[in-house]
């Protein structure tokens, strides 16, 4: 009879501490269970400042996913080759990965819009605004479903624009490069290509190889620090600033479609979330490094940096000009990616060109060597 007094006590003890806890709004804790495990592979090698990026977005979302998803990156080749990136996360070998969009130039022209190019005169954040909010994301998909793959993508995380290239001496007419063995990628293969170079498209982590054995003579890559990470200083004592070829470029995040889509829904728009804080930090942490390894590859690794001529700058222009309409008469998707930018851009680029005071002229206020 005490043993089931004392029960019966338990049990409503325990019911009226449940029912005060629904009252108070305390959520109910459910058993621990195994977090969802998804394994990322990065399109980078493990120096390079773009793993790092690779590994602040899982980072950012392992944290804030409080233990019920975990992503594991890994640099690359770990797996498969960086340009073998997409097909696996398509096929389900990886879950997801970190890239870039221009990549998969290869299976369809248009992708490479994401970044290659002057894209009208929009900057990289304006090309994420237009992705997000004038139509590219929806665009994006279409062009996925015709590439047969069955991926979800996450754009972020504007770039800075990127040197027209490493180079043996400086270049100062665009004859000059007729004949040089370049790396680059995506629609910048044209471009270069245009201008007389021998192009070899190549993941980061075979660039400074190539170019210590002469296989090339010049390349681009993306910024200070993942040139200096990558070596370019060891083979290479030029660097040509300023270039239309990717001034405009962003990160992609990959999910396999079918792993996406069986995640409980406050999951999936963590990782969505995750990725727009992702686009900040690294645009600030860009800043904070990009500036200082700028230093460090002028006053340590005796880089000598200098301004890529307007006259080629202008060629770059008439080039994209030219290859734009090509590519558009061969790929309808193509044209429809263009003429979306386009409409975008004339608005974005006319209110952010009316507004934006030049900073140069504060800078040069406070830092510019006094005129005697």
């Amino acid at each position: 009879m005490q043993r089931q007094t004392r029960s019966r006590r338990t049990f409503l003890s325990g019911a009226t501490a449940a029912a005060g806890a629904a009252a108070l709004g305390f959520p109910a804790i459910a058993p621990a269970q195994a977090p969802i495990t998804l394994r990322f592979q990065s399109t980078w090698p493990s120096k390079d400042i773009f793993h790092e990026f690779a590994q602040d977005y899982a980072r950012k979302v392992n944290d804030m996913a409080a233990g019920q998803l975990r992503i594991e990156v890994l640099p690359a080749g770990a797996v498969v080759k960086a340009f073998d990136l997409l097909d696996a996360v398509s096929a389900g070998t990886l879950d997801g990965g970190h890239g870039v969009v221009a990549y998969w130039y290869g299976k369809n022209t248009a992708v490479a819009l994401w970044g290659s190019g002057p894209a009208f005169g929009m900057d990289a954040n304006m090309l994420l605004a237009w992705h997000e909010y004038g139509g590219g994301k929806e665009l994006l998909e279409e062009i996925q479903k015709a590439m047969g793959v069955n991926v979800v993508s996450l754009m972020y995380g504007p770039m800075p624009t990127q040197p027209f290239g490493w180079f043996k001496k400086p270049v100062s007419r665009v004859e000059e490069m007729k004949g040089v063995k370049f790396r680059t990628v995506g629609l910048a293969i044209d471009m270069y290509t245009a201008m007389g170079a021998a192009v070899n498209a190549l993941p980061g982590g075979e660039i400074v190889p190539a170019l210590d054995r002469g296989l090339l003579d010049g390349a681009e890559f993306n910024n200070a620090s993942s040139d200096l990470a990558l070596g370019f200083a060891d083979v290479s004592k030029v660097c040509m600033l300023q270039s239309f070829h990717q001034c405009a470029e962003q990160f992609e995040i990959l999910f396999n479609k079918d792993r996406y889509a069986a995640l409980p829904e406050h999951l999936k728009h963590l990782l969505r979330y995750a990725a727009q804080a992702s686009s900040a930090d690294m645009s600030w942490k860009a800043v904070n490094r990009y500036s200082e390894d700028y230093l460090v590859l002028q006053n340590q690794r005796n880089v000598k940096f200098y301004k890529t001529p307007d006259a080629i700058l202008q060629q770059q222009l008439k080039i994209w000009d030219e290859m734009i309409a090509r590519r558009s008469a061969e790929n309808p998707l193509f044209k429809k990616v263009l003429e979306s930018q386009k409409a975008f851009a004339q608005r974005a680029g006319k209110w952010q060109g009316d507004t934006q005071v030049n900073y140069r002229m504060a800078y040069n206020h406070y830092f510019a060597p006094a005129r005697a």
